[in-house]
């Protein structure tokens, strides 16, 4: 698994582990929030170092790869950054796998940028691809090599385009999260801060449940894209009713300027996973709160 030490990676282990599977990370460093699990081989270095991925990949019968350098809202930085560190590497590591003989790759994309600002709401996989940052661009362009690799090269690829997974073990940075984020401040007396009004929708959904879908599908002989999210929108609006519930906190907000690279509203149509997989979020917006409250309490003593 590379990036299995990261937020949707240690999930996607201990569902993998739950199910009796082998694994072994190759990630930059341990774990930010626990210790390493028992039966779980551990391997540290760059996704970049050719010897490190083949080392890595050696009698591995699945790759999962969840490894983004960068975060949808500070890719346009650098975009030759982004698309060395994300493309290239991806581009090195498909052909690492042909060389070993290993056939088949789950990877983790976005389904809040590929499809940019979408045209139909919920958003199907078959919307056409318009991402408007580099984020997007880069998934995009991954996305169309793993549909290459595919059809020249023996790589059978699914690929989950997933919205706003959140729960615990997620950063607090602010740069991505927006739940996790908000509880953090709540959490430390700070006002929330926010970009526009309050209205922009998203699609947001457990972490635990996008590392079951990842698990089924990878087990799968399925290929291309499926869409993971909840399926339903909320505004920044709501979650923060939804966190004012929750802690009981007397939340203090502040309205910035809106951004242009924020979608006014975004939410995936999950039905082929539900189709393909009997695949459907098992835990609700206010109980996933709930546990990430609860989690970041326990954590931060």
């Amino acid at each position: 698994m590379l990036g299995g030490c990261g937020f949707v990676g240690s999930h996607v282990v201990d569902a993998l582990v739950a199910q009796g599977h082998s694994v072994r990370i190759l990630d930059r460093q341990p774990e930010r929030f626990r210790s390493p699990l028992d039966g779980v081989e551990y391997r540290f270095g760059n996704f970049s170092d050719h010897m490190t991925l083949i080392e890595a990949l050696a009698g591995i019968d699945t790759v999962f790869h969840l490894i983004s350098t960068t975060f949808p809202s500070t890719a346009n930085l650098d975009p030759k950054a982004d698309v060395q560190d994300n493309l290239i590497n991806t581009l090195c590591l498909l052909d690492t796998m042909v060389s070993l003989g290993v056939s088949r790759i789950l990877y983790l994309s976005s389904g809040g940028t590929v499809y940019g600002a979408p045209a139909i709401v919920p958003v199907p996989e078959d919307h056409p691809l318009r991402p408007i940052n580099s984020y997007g661009i880069v998934k995009v362009a991954i996305e169309s090599y793993l549909e290459m690799y595919r059809n020249f090269r023996g790589v059978s690829s699914v690929v989950i385009r997933a919205s706003n997974p959140y729960g615990p073990r997620q950063a607090h940075s602010g740069v991505q999260g927006v739940i996790s984020t908000f509880l953090k401040r709540v959490h430390d007396g700070q006002p929330i801060e926010i970009w526009g009004d309050g209205s922009v929708v998203r699609d947001y959904f457990h972490v635990a449940d996008l590392a079951r879908l990842c698990v089924m599908a990878a087990a799968s002989d399925s290929v291309g894209p499926f869409n993971a999210g909840s399926g339903q929108g909320q505004s920044l609006n709501d979650i923060i009713d939804i966190i004012r519930a929750v802690s009981g906190a007397n939340i203090a907000t502040n309205y910035k300027p809106g951004r242009q690279v924020d979608v006014p509203r975004s939410i995936l149509d999950v039905s082929r996973a539900g189709k393909t997989f009997g695949w459907r979020c098992n835990i609700g917006l206010d109980e996933g709160v709930r546990q990430s409250w609860a989690w970041l309490h326990s954590s931060a003593k």
